[in-house]
């Protein structure tokens, strides 16, 4: 569905340097974030080299980029993502190691590293990590670290409530923020530090959304490693953070969703410097990285494209 009226009209930004396509029209009132038309042209994805996953997926019948590379001029560029590297990584050394993924653009290396915090479903989920190749082929560097240590939260039918309640306690806070922060250090440690880039950001679903907003309000009180900050529906978000958060942040919900209501993301935009808000009217939690339909789809692309113009402005500009 489309979003309300009032979703982010001050998230567009003056350029981005990519060439025409047929979305461009939709895209060029950015943030008013009007249904995408859906693309019947067929993409011809190719089996991968190593270190990428040579299968790939359809969404609702359009190419999804789904580590695979994809060839050809039978696609748009914004579809047709340029060839991406990715790497296990272990930060860190002993008990206080984290693993994590990174994925690395390889044509069009922009040098600008993004710190990508998933779901409770973890880094390995195959949503997350078809988001941040997605993010990756714009040109960025996208470390995916593993929050919980090799738990994540495995999915039951019917949703066992006390269950996830006893997961959720064993995820303690203070490990996930040192994990968060160590991460962080690396991603100066390689792109910041080394001159490579000279801003870093930060994306985040649900449970990593509300750790973003935590991140950033530590970042602040820190040495401002992050530059800008895209929170997609963060469950449970303290809004009393918002003062302390100094990067600029886009904040993407639906109206729908009880994990992260609209007042809270609507306090967040009024205390964070520079935040914004796109509340998209009819959509619960999830529909932006876990679109279910073809108008979830829709305005998961939406919402995407709004992510790419924030970074791109905040980043890169």
């Amino acid at each position: 569905m489309a979003p309300a009226a009032a979703a982010v009209a001050a998230a567009r930004p003056s350029s981005l340097p990519r060439a025409s396509s047929p979305r461009r029209g939709r895209l060029g009132r950015a943030c008013s974030f009007r249904r995408a038309a859906r693309s019947a042209r067929p993409a011809t994805l190719v089996s991968s080299e190593p270190g990428h996953c040579s299968r790939s997926r359809r969404r609702q019948g359009r190419p999804l980029c789904s580590q695979a590379e994809v060839a050809g001029a039978t696609v748009d560029d914004d579809e047709a993502c340029e060839l991406v590297s990715g790497s296990d990584l272990v930060i860190g050394e002993g008990e206080d190691s984290v693993r994590a993924y990174l994925f690395k653009a390889v044509k069009n290396n922009n040098g600008t590293g993004i710190l990508l915090l998933s779901d409770v479903f973890g880094f390995e989920d195959s949503a997350t990590r078809d988001f941040a190749y997605r993010v990756a082929c714009n040109g960025y560097n996208v470390l995916v670290p593993d929050l919980f240590r090799g738990d994540p939260w495995k999915p039951s039918a019917p949703f066992d409530e006390d269950g996830f309640a006893r997961w959720l306690a064993g995820q303690a806070p203070a490990r996930v923020s040192g994990d968060i922060d160590a991460c962080t250090r690396w991603l100066v440690d390689e792109f910041k530090a080394a001159g490579v880039s000279r801003k870093l950001g930060v994306v985040g679903f649900c449970y990593g959304g509300a750790r973003l907003v935590e991140a950033l309000a530590r970042d602040a009180d820190a040495e401002s490693c992050f530059s800008a900050g895209v929170c997609f529906y963060g469950s449970r978000m303290d809004a009393s953070l918002g003062g302390r958060v100094a990067a600029p942040v886009l904040f993407v919900c639906g109206d729908g969703d009880p994990l992260c209501p609209v007042e809270t993301v609507r306090e967040l935009e009024r205390r964070a410097r520079g935040a914004r808000a796109a509340v998209y009217a009819g959509w619960g939690h999830g529909f932006a990285h876990r679109p279910q339909s073809v108008e979830e789809d829709a305005d998961a692309e939406d919402a995407f494209n709004a992510m790419r113009w924030w970074l791109h402005d905040h980043l890169l500009a």
